[in-house]
């Protein structure tokens, strides 16, 4: 394999963020040891690095590449807001990925650093000694040469990124990937490596859109048996996106994710009740608004969303679940887009229901 090639093999360990942790040792193979766990990283969003490769000489402030930053300026906002929850699929948003990590002078300087760290501390055991060897000879005095300092202007050192907020074990699944060197303005053809649709799914993860406390007519204090309008006001809902990018010499990739309300629905809180329509679902209205509000004279009318309640809630409350529905698309670098899993959103708000057949509204 040449200095410019891509290898992997079992060993290879990072998590997303920007704080320099202690290179570990993953353990053994069947067949051989593996290389150290190379620098930790977790974090949540964050802003990209700004090392200049041209001037660095090693770590700069602890600052790494791998971060990719996001731009919520066009997200939900308020005190009642909420991530949206994937509905209908087992879909998740990315666990791990494959990113540029550091620049040649860096992951020498982080290398060497943890084969002197090892290779001395006499409570080490030998076979994390060994295994951090054998990671240090891959890379400067093996397949690749001297950490291709040479080539310090030309690429960058890719290795593997964790997502923090996915469980444990799948966020681990790309460290089989050793650290692989990745020429300026190449796309590296490994599984797992940055894109757009990897850009997209963290965007998604950082969605938040507002509560859906309804407007309800009676408010507060409902009949039996009497109709009751539900709606939301246009303007309460509308689109709402985050842009997910990371950058480094010859990378510059970004996806906008965007969130549009679709529909409302409506779950009384108990089995005796009749909702409006039918489904529960109550679709946006052409001027982003959902339902109807009751106006006078509109008592002997079905509302286009609404509910019914059979049975009154002696004394107490029941709890009705309004939740938005919301689609989500996705655009980004290079004309690429998509679809993703819906998402939805809601809330709880109490509704008191008394006996009574009739009301004048």
């Amino acid at each position: 394999m040449d200095r410019g090639g891509h290898r992997s093999a079992d060993g290879g360990h990072a998590v997303q963020g920007m704080k320099r942790h202690t290179i570990g040792v993953a353990g053994l193979t069947a067949a051989l040891l593996l290389a150290p766990a190379h620098s930790a990283f977790a974090g949540g969003p964050v802003d990209k690095g700004t090392t200049d490769t041209k001037k660095d000489t090693g770590l700069n402030n602890d600052t790494l590449y791998a971060a990719v930053s996001y731009d919520t300026s066009k997200n939900g906002s308020g005190s009642s807001v909420g991530h949206v929850s994937a509905t209908g699929t087992s879909w998740t948003p990315p666990a791990c990925w494959l990113a540029p990590r550091w620049t040649a002078k860096q992951f020498a300087k982080e290398t060497e650093s943890e084969y002197k760290d090892v290779t001395t501390d006499p409570n080490q055991p030998n076979y994390a000694k060994n295994a951090t060897s054998q990671f240090r000879d891959v890379y400067k005095d093996g397949e690749y040469k001297n950490y291709n300092l040479d080539q310090q202007d030309d690429g960058m050192w890719w290795g593997a990124v964790e997502n923090p907020n996915a469980p444990v074990l799948e966020r681990t699944a790309c460290n089989s990937t050793l650290p692989f060197w990745v020429e300026n303005g190449e796309t590296p053809k490994v599984k797992n490596a940055i894109s757009p649709e990897i850009l997209a799914g963290l965007a998604y993860e950082q969605i938040k859109v507002p509560g859906t406390e309804v407007t309800l007519a009676p408010s507060g204090t409902t009949k039996v048996n009497l109709a009751t309008w539900a709606w939301l006001d246009k303007g309460d809902f509308k689109p709402v996106s985050v842009t997910a990018s990371i950058t480094a010499p010859g990378l510059n990739l970004q996806a906008t994710t965007v969130a549009k309300p679709v529909s409302l629905k409506l779950q009384p809180g108990t089995e005796d009740a009749e909702t409006y329509p039918a489904s529960g679902e109550c679709a946006i209205n052409d001027d982003d608004s959902i339902g109807e509000p009751y106006e006078t004279g509109k008592a002997g009318e079905t509302p286009p969303c609404g509910i019914k309640y059979l049975r009154s809630s002696a004394g107490g409350t029941y709890k009705l679940q309004a939740t938005v529905t919301w689609e989500i698309t996705w655009t980004g670098t290079g004309g690429t887009s998509g679809d993703l899993p819906d998402g939805t959103f809601g809330n709880d708000q109490d509704v008191r229901v008394q006996e009574a057949q009739a009301v004048n509204r």
